[in-house]
């Protein structure tokens, strides 16, 4: 039997795509990915990844790697993680209930492809620049929101059974769009209209020249689709793969600004009040002393090692005047260089055994160098909150400071009496 001859490619550029529009965690999409490939016999197989996603679905459980916390600690790099961590934590429990792995569809398309003999193409944009744009475009209320929404998502609490094979329906996706933009407008911009375009552009590029079946997620399929139809309105691709940069006050900066002056004003109009510069340096002593051990004792709680210990109390001082970098980034900083977490222990994290017990998922948690670091992280800094107002009890004790606003008028007093003598000798 002759074997089946492709079709011509068509000038258009759209005439040559096909579009299937899958949902991530259905058996259902595996096997129409691969009758499609069977039917349509095109040149190139596109999918909906990019280089990162396709590696980590590639290799899988067996990444060992180290995590690179100094990385992770960096700027908005910790809370993207977590962000990252939660979805896929929440879209292993959907494909652990339909018994799919995520991204099953797109590995079967591929696999399908090479195969075939067919050529691959990995048409998403870059995960780091979707999560960083993401990220960078949400309001503070928004983030806010999403995290919460994530961890019920996450412990199964609010959600609900939902029918994946109907997910598809171009109807209820169009639903759950809207209801989405409702609920965060910036995330349905990053992640679903700016990746539309970036992902028409790519299709219609290769579209060009070959006949090719482009494998997307169901809530890509229709935006997809109109950029297709009207390729004029596809924005810059450049202007989609930068990443935001901040603009304006940095109110965080601004902030520690703020709290370094104004512990250095407070303690200036204690001096001009008439309180002994000793007492002053005891004082001190005893804040330093106070936010060190309960920091340190926190971290130790936790099992901590004795360098990050050690961290936690030499530095807990530091997070006082400089809220931007708390003792406890520093300290688990150290915690990773001294145990360092692995993909190993992130894929532990993202399992979900239920027919594990309380006790050994604690017991697993315990031993997870991931969850240590971030336990390290965490403890310090409320140590070290909980050792400021220690000490500051300790201080109205010791120092009998019935009323410290009456302290600091008197020093306000006292500093403008001595500026304005001082200004009379000039003149």
């Amino acid at each position: 039997m002759d074997e089946p001859v492709n079709p011509p490619v068509s000038p258009n550029p759209r005439e040559n795509v096909v579009l299937i529009g899958t949902a991530h965690v259905s058996e259902k999409s595996v096997k129409e990915v691969e009758e499609a490939i069977e039917r349509y016999r095109p040149d190139v197989v596109a999918v909906e990844l990019d280089e990162r996603r396709y590696r980590a679905l590639l290799e899988g459980d067996q990444q060992k790697k180290e995590i690179q916390v100094k990385e992770l600690l960096k700027g908005n790099n910790l809370f993207i993680f977590i962000i990252q961590w939660l979805l896929a934590f929440v879209q292993r429990k959907v494909g652990m209930e339909t018994g799919v792995k995520p991204g099953s569809e797109m590995m079967a398309a591929i696999e399908a492809a090479k195969k075939n003999g067919l050529e691959v193409a990995l048409i998403d944009r870059d995960i780091g620049i979707t999560l960083a744009r993401f990220w960078g475009k949400m309001t503070l209320r928004e983030k806010f929101r999403m995290f919460y929404s994530l961890i019920l998502a996450s412990l199964g609490i609010g959600t609900k059974d939902v029918d994946i094979e109907v997910i598809t329906q171009e109807d209820v996706v169009a639903d759950l769009l809207e209801e989405l933009r409702k609920f965060t407008p910036s995330v349905a911009e990053v992640l679903v209209d700016e990746r539309d375009a970036y992902l028409a552009h790519n299709l219609l590029a290769i579209g060009r020249t070959k006949r090719v079946l482009g494998v997307v997620g169901a809530g890509h399929r229709e935006g997809i689709r109109k950029y297709m139809e009207r390729p004029e309105t596809i924005p810059s691709i450049q202007s989609i793969i930068e990443v935001p940069k901040k603009r304006g006050i940095n109110f965080l900066k601004l902030f520690s600004a703020l709290i370094v002056l104004s512990v250095v004003a407070i303690f200036g109009l204690l001096i001009l009040s008439g309180i002994p510069l000793e007492q002053l340096i005891l004082a001190l002593i005893i804040l330093f002393l106070a936010q060190g051990v309960l920091s340190a004792l926190f971290v130790a709680i936790v099992g901590g090692h004795p360098k990050s210990i050690a961290t936690a109390f030499v530095l807990a001082w530091y997070g006082f005047l400089n809220p931007v970098l708390a003792v406890g980034w520093l300290a688990g900083i150290v915690e990773a260089a001294e145990r360092p977490p692995s993909m190993k222990d992130l894929n532990t994290l993202l399992s979900d055994d239920e027919d594990e017990g309380i006790i050994d998922m604690l017991k697993g948690m315990w031993a997870n160098n991931l969850v240590r670091v971030i336990m390290v992280a965490a403890m310090a800094n409320i140590g070290s909150m909980v050792g400021t107002v220690v000490g500051a009890a300790i201080l109205v004790y010791y120092f009998h400071l019935t009323d410290p606003v009456g302290l600091l008028q008197a020093g306000v007093s006292n500093g403008y009496h001595a500026i304005t003598s001082w200004l009379g000798t000039l003149f």
